[in-house]
């Protein structure tokens, strides 16, 4: 018998225990070797009065283990509740957000059969630092923070991702026709980086443009590296003009951790009917297994899972 790797989970809120469930009954039946741990985040520990949504005894579980998965939680709305996603990834130092974002034509309808990229998105800077300010009465201000260390971290994580998987270009997507010193900051890094990667072609797109390419013609990318914000926005329409967002797992990956989730919602309204589709956070399972060497267990379940479209189900 293997020993069995240590893993925390999550099963989250709204559809997020019932696709969990779906999620551990595969694991079990690939004969994964995990040792899984559940913790309680999201909605009830916001509810109990913790602003985080996260009890300091839960950080220390999740960080003794070798992987976290976690299924969608609910942030309640207003004021004083600060995502969880965003805490999490920081406080574990997670800078790598990896989507997949892949088409499955004909089994999905899509308009882009030939598509498949990889958004990698710098997870800890950015707007999504969080530092905000009311100057005035009726002005606001917030912070973009784009650090040198920060966006040579992200940008030679997609260098290397790219080497290490058989790709053969690496784009990097920003602003910086504006915003000169921040994205201009990211783009200078870029540049210097690639010129370590010469196997690698890499060019650069303005974020609009770059939008409107991998919206119509996605097949001309294959990795693209992206700060926080654009990343978070393009991700999404990525996996949508696969086939759908509920079929996207991510890996947020840092030096000394991993988590591993869906990229959807928790979805309150479609909760306690068995109808929620599990293929997100089966498939980020899969990612979990690989990132934990586990690859003969993660092919197993991704062929059943491509075998499984492919019936038609």
């Amino acid at each position: 018998m293997p020993e069995k790797i240590p893993i925390a989970i999550a099963r989250g809120d709204g559809i997020g225990p019932e696709i969990m469930e779906a999620t551990l009954h595969v694991l079990e039946s690939a004969g994964a070797p995990l040792l899984i741990q559940e913790v309680e985040i999201g909605e009830k520990v916001y509810l109990s009065g913790n602003p985080t949504g996260i009890e300091s005894k839960t950080w220390e579980i999740i960080r003794s283990s070798k992987a976290f998965l976690k299924a969608p939680i609910t942030t309640p709305i207003g004021k004083g509740f600060k995502s969880l996603n965003v805490t999490i990834r920081t406080m574990l130092g997670l800078y790598s957000n990896v989507r997949p974002c892949i088409s499955y034509s004909p089994f999905i309808p899509t308009k882009h059969p030939l598509m498949d990229v990889v958004i990698i998105r710098e997870n800890e800077e950015d707007l999504y630092t969080g530092i905000e300010y009311r100057q005035t009465p009726e002005v606001t201000s917030a912070i973009k923070l784009i650090s040198e260390p920060g966006s040579k971290k992200i940008i030679h994580y997609a260098f290397k991702y790219a080497q290490m998987n058989g790709r053969k270009k690496v784009s990097c997507f920003l602003k910086d026709n504006i915003m000169k010193i921040s994205d201009g900051l990211f783009h200078k890094v870029f540049d210097e980086v690639a010129k370590e990667y010469p196997d690698i072609t890499h060019d650069h797109w303005i974020v609009d443009i770059g939008a409107a390419k991998l919206a119509s013609t996605p097949e001309i990318f294959d990795v693209i590296v992206m700060p926080n914000l654009y990343g978070d926005i393009l991700s999404d329409i990525a996996a949508q003009i696969t086939g759908s967002v509920g079929l996207v797992g991510s890996a947020n990956i840092g030096d000394h951790g991993a988590m591993f989730e869906a990229i959807h919602g928790s979805s309150p309204k479609r909760a306690m009917q068995n109808l929620a589709n599990p293929s997100a956070l089966i498939l980020a399972s899969v990612l979990m297994l690989v990132y934990l060497g586990q690859g003969e267990k993660a092919s197993l379940i991704h062929n059943a899972w491509l075998s499984t479209i492919e019936s038609g189900i």
